[in-house]
């Protein structure tokens, strides 16, 4: 379980990439919701829900980043 984890702060940290606000938003989803699935394996719940759940805080936190290159 360890490893997943690991594996879902590491998928986490990446949530902001992108040069636009779409392509953060877009990249945030994507990494959220897979993140969010595998904590929801990890802890024996519901993958679909922590997918959902995980793809709409990634989405949000990509789009509320900024690019460091301004």
């Amino acid at each position: 379980m360890g490893k997943y984890i690991v594996l879902a702060i590491i998928l986490f940290s990446a949530t902001g990439w992108g040069d636009t606000w779409g392509q953060r938003a877009v990249t945030g989803g994507g990494i959220g919701a897979g993140t969010g699935a595998l904590i929801g394996v990890a802890t024996g719940l519901n993958p679909l829900a922590g997918a959902l759940i995980g793809g709409a805080a990634g989405a949000g936190i990509g789009a509320a980043t900024t690019p460091r290159h301004q």
